[in-house]
């Protein structure tokens, strides 16, 4: 493997702009060599088949018509799958909006737990094990402090969305938790935070709490015989290597990073919508692929936020593209303490509770945008709405597929930036 960096000028991005470049297009021209040398999961052969066919032929079409002018416009089927880079626009604002109601006209805090680089390895062959323990221990943790009368006294109630990747896609598994500044008490009433200025609860005391509760629960799935230890990692199979292993892990501080109060809840829902449903990397940060090797941009925190460029082999890029592919049926956003899904009834009482007192800023007040951007307006007259009316599974093997045309009654009439339907 070989990587390359360098410092780059930021890139241009105008709003709305088709990135020259797509994850898409390295699968198509390197993913079959990489198939072929290298062991992946049934879950990885998806994810890469998904994201190959996302938004051609392969997937089907859809026609949809414009409720002003009639135009009708038939667009290629998303993959829809979760690490697809394209198809995260529209779920991320869905769950946005879905979660407006929610918010509570209290401070909120932005908290994350990070894994030490040691486990790393772990994480490769044990994903859904040590991201449950990641979930498990860092809740736990905020659970244990919300309750405890030095700092709020009462139930809290918060949720966390579960990233793996760093910048250069590198494996860093952390989770960026969001909580209201207060919880509810036995007797169901507010109970506001005692601290409300620049944190929460105290970064070093929740990291030893979070580290001692998470090597607790890796050491109860090792007793269990639920962890595997492949390659190089055999080594720490043995009782004896285990705990050598943990020893190493507990000798380093584990961060726990907190943030000063969002300005209002408002904020709150714009911030954590570019947390939601964010991948591994995003099609915009591909400068160039070129003679087997892939130019991204990315960010070096280390250097005071520098946006600089790395060059890696297709094959390395793909490799880590991958180690991103969350388990089957793993949830990567989970609610906790009254935000919980089952208790919603009570999160709305007490919101309307709290938002019956006035509050001399409005900003606290949260609103929802009279602007509906899950909806596609017309390209031809600019001001009807697209409405979906008809879904064509495309097979251009088959005859008769110009007769469905025709019996829909459609004329169908693409965007440039969509490849064209072939004659059949």
């Amino acid at each position: 493997m070989t990587t390359d960096i360098q410092e780059a000028p930021t890139p241009e991005r105008t709003p709305g702009s088709r990135p020259r470049y797509e994850v898409a297009d390295i699968f198509r021209l390197y993913g079959e060599s990489f198939r072929q040398t290298h062991d992946l999961t049934s879950k990885q052969k998806r994810v890469m088949y998904a994201i190959e066919n996302c938004r051609t032929s392969a997937l089907g079409c859809h026609a949809d018509r414009c409720d002003n002018c009639g135009h009708i416009e038939v667009s290629y089927n998303s993959c829809r799958d979760r690490h697809c880079p394209k198809c995260q626009g529209s779920r991320r604002h869905k769950w946005v909006e879905s979660r407006l109601n929610d918010l509570l006209p209290v401070p909120y805090y932005h908290i994350v737990f990070t894994l030490p680089d040691a486990i790393f390895p772990m994480c490769l062959f044990n994903q859904k094990i040590i991201y449950k323990l990641l979930f498990d221990a860092s809740s736990e943790t905020l659970l244990t402090f919300g309750r405890d009368e030095k700092w709020i006294g009462s139930e809290p109630g918060f949720f966390g969305i579960l990233h793996t990747w760093g910048q250069t896609i590198c494996m860093h598994p952390h989770i960026h938790f969001i909580m209201p500044g207060g919880g509810i008490d036995s007797n169901r009433r507010w109970v506001p935070a005692k601290h409300k200025d620049k944190f929460l609860f105290p970064s070093r005391a929740m990291s030893k709490v979070f580290r001692a509760k998470f090597i607790a629960g890796l050491k109860q799935a090792y007793k269990n015989d639920l962890l595997t230890f492949p390659g190089e990692l055999a080594k720490s199979q043995s009782k004896e290597g285990f705990l050598s292993w943990i020893y190493a892990l507990c000798a380093k501080d584990w961060v726990v990073f907190t943030k000063a109060p969002f300005a209002n809840p408002r904020q709150v829902v714009e911030y954590v919508g570019r947390y939601t449903h964010r991948v591994a990397i995003s099609n915009h940060r591909i400068r160039s692929i070129e003679n087997g090797r892939i130019v991204f941009t990315y960010k070096d925190y280390a250097d005071e936020d520098k946006v600089k460029e790395m060059s890696l082999s297709a094959h390395e890029f793909i490799r880590r593209f991958l180690y991103h592919v969350l388990p089957a049926g793993f949830h990567k956003i989970r609610h906790y303490g009254f935000l919980a899904n089952g208790r919603r009834a009570k999160l709305r009482q007490i919101t309307e509770y709290l938002r019956s007192f006035p509050d001399p800023d409005d900003a606290l007040n949260p609103q929802s945008s009279d602007e509906d951007t899950s909806v596609v307006i017309c390209p031809v007259c600019q001001s009807g709405k697209m409405e979906f009316i008809s879904s064509i599974p495309y097979l251009p093997a088959k005859p008769g597929f110009t007769e469905l045309i025709q019996a829909l009654n459609l004329s169908f009439s693409f965007n440039q930036t969509k490849l064209p339907l072939p004659v059949v």
